[in-house]
């Protein structure tokens, strides 16, 4: 299978002003968000995706637009892909919570469950946080098994979307119950890796916010390892 850079849209006027945006629409990126995914674009410039699907949601065609605005490192890879959108990858419908101010949601006693149980959070008038989970999941594994089938298992692709929809995807990746996945961080502009193979999927970076990105190009054409690395191994393909 390929690997996934799972990237989460730049900072939002609605994260400035402490509200749970969801789904509302006309929420863009704030200057700090462009300037956020500017600079990640300019960090995977020397990736050669081969792919870019994103939440419909605004901020984050935003946010794949600039990705694609960079050309790539060499030859066919220097055009970018077009921009695919998945309604799956959208954030969570917090359905009448949308649009609220995060102190006053804090006051509810939902809230609580959302920060030790999620799996049993259901939005009043939206959904799940397992129905997020799973469909969220299936377009990731699916898409990802596409961009294999078509570019091979070397193959790199990006996936735009909401920071718990990145953390649900991670929990699953890392064999996590949903419940924990509240451990996990997902910064905006952040970049999250995964790289699936028919036996496990392996995480190779979780909330990268300024590293180096050359270890995600692939430098081998063959079969990826499916062997988990004994002793720590010696780092890249």
């Amino acid at each position: 299978m390929a690997t996934v850079l799972l990237v989460r849209h730049g900072r939002s006027t609605a994260n400035t002003a402490g509200v749970l945006a969801g789904r509302t629409p006309g929420v863009a990126l704030d200057e700090t968000g462009r300037q956020q995914v500017a600079g990640l674009a300019a960090r995977l410039a020397a990736v050669p995706f081969t792919a870019v699907v994103t939440s419909p949601v605004e901020r984050c065609r935003e946010t794949a637009a600039a990705l694609v605005a960079v050309p790539g490192p060499r030859g066919r890879f220097r055009t970018r892909p077009p921009v695919l959108t998945d309604e799956r990858l959208s954030e969570v419908d917090y359905g009448e919570w949308s649009n609220g101010r995060l102190r006053d949601l804090a006051r509810h006693s939902l809230w609580r469950t959302v920060q030790v149980q999620p799996s049993a959070v259901t939005f009043p008038g939206g959904e799940s946080l397992r129905a997020m989970q799973a469909r969220a999941v299936d377009a990731v594994r699916e898409h990802d098994a596409r961009v294999a089938a078509d570019a091979g298992e070397s193959a790199v692709w990006v996936a735009v979307t909401h920071g718990d929809v990145v953390k649900a995807v991670l929990a699953d990746a890392l064999g996590i119950h949903l419940d924990a996945f509240q451990r996990i961080v997902a910064d905006p502009a952040s970049v999250s890796a995964v790289r699936y193979t028919e036996v496990r999927p392996f995480v190779l970076r979780v909330n990268d916010t300024g590293g180096d990105v050359s270890g995600l190009v692939p430098t081998r054409r063959r079969r990826p390892r499916t062997d988990a690395a004994v002793g720590g191994g010696v780092g890249g393909e």
